[in-house]
């Protein structure tokens, strides 16, 4: 049983999320969790007519997003979906990340799901930014769905690394229950720059891997290239590439992947998924 968090705030590109997140569980028995944060703003003022007020303030705006949400309940209804599926809304006054970060521990989480939005990576808008915090400051498995993302069974996972840390089986075992379940062929792929080796620790751990991996099928690519976002789009684009996989802990090798690009070359972007490993 999946338990899934959406965090929602109602715009066309979370709710591509949703329905990205609906097709790919549509074989499992999951509870998704469609959460929307309301958020505090900086400075609170400490009067007693002012915490009234901001009291009333606060049950107003939770009421309208019970209400927004039960109006996505019904959307997602009309939207043909595994009826072993179980919908929670949650709707909450706080800071995001603090929010999320409680919602994870509570429910026991396996995965959030969020849209992305904009070709200049996900810092940009709200749940650009929001997407960015839960990726460096939540330690659970996130797939980020950009908003041109049009499903599609994930036949090829691309999974980036550098080989250059020692890989936890945990974020092994999200891999390969993600491609055991869709039955997906994952390229590990390296990019390094010209004539650069690997060295006897980066052959260890990619010696592990292929160990590790030995119940899916996978295969190793290495590029050379100077430019590592175009390296990612040359092998995304010809190898037509469904989902790309990296470890988030190794964050200046993802940060230049997911957020830096502002070339407008770099479409893997606005219309591959990204699933993003926690040690």
């Amino acid at each position: 049983m999946q338990q899934i968090l959406i965090p929602t705030d109602f715009s066309d590109n979370s709710w591509n999320a949703i329905k990205f997140a609906l097709e790919l569980f549509k074989k499992t028995k999951s509870t998704f969790y469609l959460l929307h944060v309301n958020p505090i703003p900086p400075y609170s003022g400490a009067g007693s007519s002012v915490r009234a007020a901001s009291r009333n303030f606060e049950d107003q705006i939770l009421k309208e997003s019970r209400e927004e949400l039960q109006k996505l309940l019904k959307r997602i209804e009309a939207l043909p979906f595994n009826t072993k599926h179980a919908f929670v809304t949650i709707a909450l006054h706080d800071y995001f990340v603090d929010a999320v970060k409680r919602e994870l521990e509570e429910k026991k989480i396996d995965l959030v799901i969020m849209g992305t939005k904009g070709a200049s990576g996900l810092k940009k808008a709200t749940v650009g930014s929001n997407t960015g915090d839960v990726i460096t400051k939540i330690k659970v498995p996130l797939l980020a769905v950009p908003e041109d993302a049009v499903y599609s069974k994930p036949k090829e996972i691309a999974f980036a690394t550098d080989y250059h840390i020692g890989y936890d089986v945990k974020v092994l075992d999200t891999l390969i229950a993600m491609a055991i379940l869709h039955g997906s062929v994952l390229r590990i792929l390296h990019i390094s720059k010209k004539g650069e080796q690997l060295t006897e620790e980066q052959e260890k751990n990619k010696d592990f891997l292929d160990d590790y991996l030995v119940d899916v099928e996978h295969s190793f690519h290495s590029l050379t290239g100077s430019k590592l976002e175009t390296a990612v789009q040359c092998f995304t684009e010809s190898r037509d590439i469904d989902m790309i996989a990296m470890v988030a802990k190794n964050l200046n090798f993802f940060q230049r992947i997911l957020f830096r690009p502002t070339v407008e070359e770099i479409s893997y972007h606005t219309e591959v998924p990204f699933l993003v490993l926690h040690e």
